[in-house]
């Protein structure tokens, strides 16, 4: 079959690298695409928001699956377009997509179905969300209800910071996303990923990770869109991974469902592991990034026919998922100046990263003639594998150290909890 790829960040190049291993493409195309990529697809210049130009191109190419790698394609709808033309789709509907568009729908949800969640408040100006401070403890969660590329949540420790934060929120910050404001809870904790797939009715675990969203070691710093991760992630015990698809992944598709809003793909749901048990932090309606290239690094089953089987309501039939018992580590090299204004143009060498079975997917690159240059923030994602965490961040820094980057950085500590719990045994 044919399949067009959406995207063009480090997630999308995991995707088609592993979607081009399987036997049953017969062409990979991605839309637009970057250098990584382009090793494994035909990069095509689309825009996902031209959902016409979109529908033109995949029945001129007769593409059997689009599968939708980012999320703002989703909450814009290109799902339903593309459905309603008779062509299958990897990732939800717009409506259910707002699982990952709007934070206070996803909290209205889990009220409703009773899904353990931090408590929350819905606010739509600075004068409610000031007064709405009154019921909660420092530090306060404060969450951009929309779309901010990963960097709408900010934990301020006072309430006078809190004060400052909900001004510049509500004065333009996140733009419209910021337009609605959610004030959560504090829960106390270890965070943890994990990853299910589901057509709207069936539902299959699909992987564990740990995510490092600060961008400094030790966990310091503002929140980016993620410096690292490693998977699986094994303070996510089998035990609490069936508690997680019985008390939460499974009731949100239930209700999705039963609200008429069936939801199809890949959920990811990020969790708190709390002494209560695991709580949901929030939702993603796509593969997180970096998380994504750890799990396709592990991934054994052939992608293209489990995206299929979701997007053909087949999943129930298809092949059990199975990974590797292997550990897979991934460090992002960004821009400095990142998270704020990135520095691109930047000339990279990838060297000998790849030599020792590491991999290294492109985030944020471009091609400046013959040279590869930084275009992001998160520019490169060096993924390596070993018998656990310790072995695979060896690897994965090793073939960091292999990299020309003057212009980058990264985290030197990613997987540093399970290191150090791996000490111990």
């Amino acid at each position: 079959m044919n399949i067009l790829l959406i995207g063009s960040g480090g997630r999308e190049h995991a995707l088609a690298w592993k979607l081009a291993q399987s036997p049953q493409v017969a062409k990979l195309f991605a839309a637009p695409g970057n250098p990584g990529i382009a090793e494994e697809a035909t990069c095509v210049d689309l825009d996902p928001a031209d959902h016409a130009a979109v529908l033109a191109f995949c029945k001129a190419e007769d593409i059997a699956l689009v599968v939708v790698g980012p999320e703002a394609p989703l909450v814009d709808g290109l799902g339903n377009a593309l459905r309603a033309a008779g062509i299958a789709v990897f990732g939800p509907d717009k409506d259910a997509a707002q699982l990952e568009g709007s934070k206070g729908f996803t909290k209205d949800l889990c009220e409703r179905a009773g899904i353990p969640t931090a408590g929350y408040v819905r606010t739509r100006s600075f004068e409610e969300a000031r007064d709405a401070l009154d019921r909660f403890s420092p530090p306060y969660v404060l969450k951009a209800d929309g779309l901010a590329a990963g960097k709408g949540v900010v934990i301020p420790e006072t309430k006078e910071a809190a004060l400052v934060e909900l001004r510049d929120m509500f004065g333009g910050r996140f733009g419209q996303a910021g337009a609605e404001v959610v004030i959560e809870e504090f829960m106390t904790g270890e965070e943890a990923s994990f990853f299910a797939l589901t057509d709207g009715t069936t539902v299959v675990p699909f992987g564990s990770a740990q995510d490092h969203k600060r961008v400094g070691e030790g966990d310091e710093g503002p929140n980016t869109g993620g410096m690292g991760a490693y998977s699986p992630a094994r303070v996510l015990s089998g035990e609490l991974q069936a508690r997680v698809m019985r008390e939460i992944v499974q009731p949100t598709v239930d209700t999705l469902r039963a609200e008429g809003m069936p939801y199809s793909g890949v959920l990811y749901a990020g969790l708190m592991l709390t002494e209560d048990g695991p709580k949901l932090i929030e939702y993603n309606a796509r593969f997180g990034d970096p998380e994504c290239q750890v799990l396709m690094m592990r991934l054994e089953s052939d992608l293209a026919t489990l995206m299929l089987a979701c997007a053909e309501g087949r999943l129930g039939e298809a092949e059990d998922v199975s990974f590797s018992k292997r550990t897979a580590l991934t460090a992002v090299m960004a821009a400095n100046g990142y998270p704020g204004t990135p520095e691109k143009g930047g000339a990279i060498e990838l060297g000998s990263a790849e030599e020792d079975g590491a991999k290294v997917f492109h985030a944020g690159t471009k091609r400046d003639g013959e040279t590869l240059v930084a275009n992001g923030g998160r520019v490169l994602n060096v993924t390596a594998m070993g018998a656990n965490v310790t072995e695979a961040k060896a690897a994965a820094y090793e073939a960091v150290d292999a990299i020309d980057f003057p212009s980058g950085f990264c985290r030197r500590d990613i997987g540093w909890r399970e290191v150090e719990r791996e000490a111990q045994r």
